[in-house]
């Protein structure tokens, strides 16, 4: 199967990825608890992981680098754990339902207030779009560093200029992470969320919460940390605080050999994406039947819709009759496809990685070419 679906999780993973998750199968030891040498060893290489995580995001230390199974996870650290009574938050229509959801909930207890900002006519947020939603109690502002249905990227650094310094600003990186530079503390990004399995070339299972000085999070979970053991209270100091049970050894050697994998090539990896984006978008400019919602990006997504069939029908086809995996439909972003007038019928995402290549793209425009003058309810098979 040809696989465009790397938005939702990465299909191939470099070899040293692959290698240091075989490597941790065959270990068992759990890192954090016991003493002998064999999880001392493990542990030293989850503590390379928060270094070079650290490293890799321009964080505030490797100590505030908490690993979670997956973004949503993480995001759900750091909103429940942050937000109070009274508190008010902003959002942008870009955001994910690991976002919109804990908002929602909270709002519904009637612990928070939430305003979601308008998008602009290119289908971006803009920063003064953003700052005329602050009011007095707003604590957070929470935006994406890229969307999962279009990957246009907000302007991170314009947006943290234009609210006021005692607001946090949360990143939700799970789409922008390994595709975009994105450093915490000169874009003054107070909390930035990690999906391990997309952009980072780790595998399922892997995420992390980096987060800075001027964020202390209630924990979500608590239990065993193997620190302080005589106490019935969770650590007051962290990553032990916000680290529950045992980590999932294997997903996180995963994501330590991920960043080093991008920290050696990030700049093509970001080149390649978008070369592929641009050559897709090109080709379909002449097939009038899709209408794209995409611009070349280094996230590597194009999304389109279909003027008469639904883009699960499409993604359908592609799958059955061409063995061409994409994704149609929401995306988890219910408000980003509200505001681009594509709720009804969703779009078509289709997501490269850089180890996709032009032939494979061939392949989907001719799948496209015939798939585009079908009309609803044809047979898939």
């Amino acid at each position: 199967m040809i696989y465009f679906d790397n938005a939702a999780s990465g299909g191939r993973k470099p070899d040293s990825v692959q290698n240091a998750v075989a490597a941790a199968i065959k270990v068992c030891a759990n890192p954090g608890r016991s003493g002998h040498r064999l999880a001392l060893a493990c542990a030293n290489l989850v503590q390379s992981a928060r270094n070079e995580l650290n490293e890799f995001f321009h964080g505030y230390g490797f100590d505030r680098a908490v690993f979670t199974k997956n973004c949503t996870e993480a995001l759900n650290i750091a909103l429940f754990g942050v937000l109070k009574k009274g508190d008010h938050a902003v959002v942008t229509p870009m955001e994910h339902n690991s976002v919109l959801r804990p908002l929602e909930y909270l709002k519904k207890l009637g612990v928070i207030t939430y305003d979601v900002c308008e998008l602009s006519s290119e289908g971006n947020v803009t920063p003064q779009a953003v700052a005329a939603l602050i009011r007095p109690n707003t604590r957070l502002v929470a935006v994406t560093a890229a969307s999962n249905v279009t990957g246009e990227t907000p302007p991170l650094e314009s947006i943290r200029a234009a609210i006021p310094k005692d607001v946090l600003f949360l990143c939700d990186g799970a789409q922008g992470g390994g595709h975009i530079p994105l450093h915490m503390q000169e874009t003054g990004i107070d909390l930035l969320t990690l999906a391990g399995h997309k952009g980072l070339m780790a595998i399922q299972g892997s995420g992390a919460l980096l987060f800075s000085e001027r964020v202390d999070p209630t924990p979500l979970l608590y239990g065993g940390t193997g620190s302080l053991s005589v106490s019935l209270d969770m650590p007051d100091f962290y990553p032990d605080g916000l680290e529950a049970g045992t980590i999932a050894y294997p997903a996180v050697v995963s994501l330590l050999e991920g960043v080093r994998y991008l920290a050696a090539r990030f700049d093509h990896v970001q080149a390649r994406a978008k070369q592929l984006t641009e050559y897709l978008l090109t080709h379909m400019q002449s097939m009038p039947e899709y209408r794209v919602y995409s611009k070349p990006n280094a996230c590597g997504i194009v999304a389109f819709a279909h003027e008469r069939l639904q883009s699960e029908y499409v993604a359908g086809a592609l799958s059955s009759r061409y063995g061409i995996a994409v994704r149609g439909g929401l995306h988890c972003a219910p408000l980003m496809h509200e505001a681009l007038g594509t709720l009804d019928n969703g779009l078509v995402r289709v997501s490269f990685s850089h180890f996709n290549s032009e032939r494979e793209i061939d392949e989907l425009l001719v799948a496209l070419s015939a798939i585009k003058g079908e009309k609803a309810g044809s047979d898939l098979l």
